[in-house]
């Protein structure tokens, strides 16, 4: 909370329902998708080393965070689905053209939130996620930013070029690191522009990595458990769903409100402005 301003969770993914629409219908982004691969990696990216790095241990810590969050309030969760626009330069239907699809479906198929972990080390800062179909393309990352320094001695000499260092965990597809910090445009004057700084896995190693279904069922025949939601964990993040869900019942979005290829309705874009 003393150096971070706050941290963005994003599972973005450029395909449709792919025909799963009798499931889809049921359970919606915040159910497939918000639920565990988002709720989990921010009880990943928040939670406190653990003493040492055994499955108890480690499931320890992430039941903290989760236990820590509170529910958003309305104005701090957007809903929405995508109509028809184009991924890739192809054009692609809305989610009600779907097949299997309820014309006037009222299924979300993107979610965003504006959550807080209520603990000494992240106590006020927020953390800003987001999923969805049909966004621009595949892709799921961390990134931290930084707070601005408190008196920048370049700051009116910079202008706009001088923002705040943030750090990217890139999860999918290209595994990585990457470090976005000001630098100085060579030259004359002082202009600075934003570079990075990037380790790629696929780059630095050369070797193939696992599939994520790999590396699980390989734990599974071993008995390591680490990486697998124990039960308190799952019943921590489905009483913040629930909650959720309750609270959309009793209201009906305009949708579809936005076209796919785009990153989500506007209303999504003017959570990080409050």
């Amino acid at each position: 909370r003393q150096f971070i301003d706050h941290v963005e969770i994003t599972v973005a993914e450029s395909i449709g329902i792919e025909g799963r629409a009798a499931f889809y219908e049921k359970a919606g982004a915040i159910r497939d998708i918000f639920q565990n691969h988002l709720l989990q990696l921010l009880a990943v990216t928040a939670m406190e080393p653990p003493i040492d790095f055994t499955a108890e241990s480690v499931r320890n810590e992430k039941v903290k965070v989760l236990r820590g969050m509170h529910t958003p309030g309305p104005k701090n969760v957007v809903r929405g689905q995508y109509g028809r626009g184009y991924i890739e330069g192809e054009e692609v239907p809305g989610y009600r053209e779907e097949e299997g699809v309820d014309p006037e479906s009222m299924t979300e198929t993107y979610v965003a939130a504006k959550l807080y972990v209520d603990n000494w080390r992240w106590a006020d800062t927020p953390f800003y996620v987001r999923a969805g179909k049909r966004l621009p393309r595949r892709e799921t990352t961390v990134a931290i930013e930084f707070q601005r320094a408190p008196h920048p001695p370049f700051a009116e000499i910079a202008g706009e070029g001088l923002e705040s260092n943030r750090l990217v965990v890139h999860v999918q597809p290209n595994e990585g690191v990457s470090l976005e910090i000001g630098a100085k445009v060579p030259g004359q004057g002082m202009s600075i522009r934003t570079v990075h700084m990037d380790f790629l896995y696929g780059g630095a190693f050369r070797t193939g990595l696992p599939e994520a279904y790999e590396r699980l069922i390989l734990d599974a025949m071993l008995g390591d458990a680490t990486l697998f939601t124990r039960t308190d964990e799952v019943e921590e993040q489905w009483a913040l769903v629930d909650t959720i869900v309750a609270a959309w019942s009793r209201d009906r979005p305009s949708f579809p409100n936005s076209p796919a290829g785009t990153w989500g309705p506007a209303a999504a874009n003017e959570l990080l402005a409050r």
